[in-house]
């Protein structure tokens, strides 16, 4: 990939990027799929001292409400702005609040915030998505100033950031965020989407102050199949603690039915599938069957949580 603008430690014009896209599907725990996933990755690389920062830019109706008030707020100071942030007030307002320039800081510091402009739709996007990475026991900062460099993002946006010498001078090593409407933008169909980019050779660098390299990948172990709506918190919560547990999971996001989600599990090659429906979520259990012997057994969903493979071997006889 190339970039225009000036070229930085790690930040050159032409380089190379990881890519996640997630496509088809409005849900939140998506976001927060992608974002357990980014985590994942960069914990996996071995990179210390992660720092998740989250913004919610709302829905359309959210943003043009606040695109004016920041206007508003901001017009009055305009000769007092940066000579870019004076381009950017009329075309893109929000780009001011990511402009590095002290004389937007100072304006900065107290302009409005995007969060008391937000559709109830929007706020319960965004409330959903903080609860779940609080279910995955994600710590993360809510930057209210944080917008994204790019005009098509929408709802959910996230920065990971780590330090080269684990100071407090902070840098972002994976960005993205929701975008629905960027295909049909593009000239393709209408479908949201979710996802991010990371920079491999400013993951590179990081890698390389931090001592550390990158590890084998695994082939998928686990399909966690879940049964009705209500069980997307316990399949996602199922599905990182796996992954915690470096365990290679995965699940369904466009609440598929059962026999689909198991057609993606034996086209995945998946181990074992461990199926939660309602009887599992009374009982607080899981049905795990061995794609290989075709053996299923109850167990209960702590054990799988606190260590899948101990359960595994207690359970079956492979």
């Amino acid at each position: 990939m190339f970039r225009y603008e000036r070229p930085q430690s790690g930040r050159l014009r032409e380089f190379h990027q990881i890519g996640v896209e997630a496509f088809g599907s409005d849900s939140s725990a998506l976001d927060v799929e992608v974002i357990a996933m980014a985590m994942d990755l960069l914990t996996r690389f071995g990179l210390q001292n992660l720092h998740l920062v989250i913004n919610t830019l709302g829905d359309q109706e959210s943003r043009d409400a606040y695109r004016k008030a920041l206007i508003d707020y901001l017009e009055p100071h305009f000769d007092e702005l940066s000579d870019d942030s004076k381009v950017r007030l009329h075309k893109n307002p929000l780009r001011v609040l990511d402009s590095k320039d002290p004389k937007d800081q100072v304006f900065v510091a107290d302009a409005p915030s995007i969060l008391d402009y937000l559709t109830p739709d929007a706020v319960t996007h965004f409330e959903e998505v903080k609860q779940l990475l609080a279910d995955l026991n994600i710590s993360y900062e809510v930057d209210s100033t944080m917008v994204r460099g790019l005009d098509y993002y929408n709802h959910t946006i996230f920065e990971v950031m780590t330090s080269l010498d684990g100071s407090d001078d902070l840098t972002t090593i994976c960005a993205g965020g929701r975008y629905n409407g960027l295909v049909e933008e593009l000239g393709g169909p209408e479908v949201s989407g979710v996802g991010f980019g990371l920079g491999i050779e400013r993951l590179l660098l990081l890698m390389e102050a931090q001592n550390v390299t990158i590890p084998d990948l695994d082939e998928l172990t686990a399909y966690v199949v879940g049964i009705g709506e209500e069980t997307s918190a316990t399949t996602l919560k199922i599905v990182q603690a796996l992954r915690h547990n470096d365990i290679a999971a995965e699940r369904d996001y466009l609440n598929r039915k059962p026999k689909a989600q198991f057609k993606s599990a034996n086209k995945d090659n998946a181990k074992f599938t461990i199926t939660i429906g309602d009887n599992e979520l009374a009982n607080q259990t899981a049905n795990v069957k061995s794609m290989t012997t075709g053996e299923e057994v109850a167990i209960p969903q702590a054990e799988i949580i606190n260590d899948f493979a101990k359960a595994v071997s207690t359970y079956f006889d492979l």
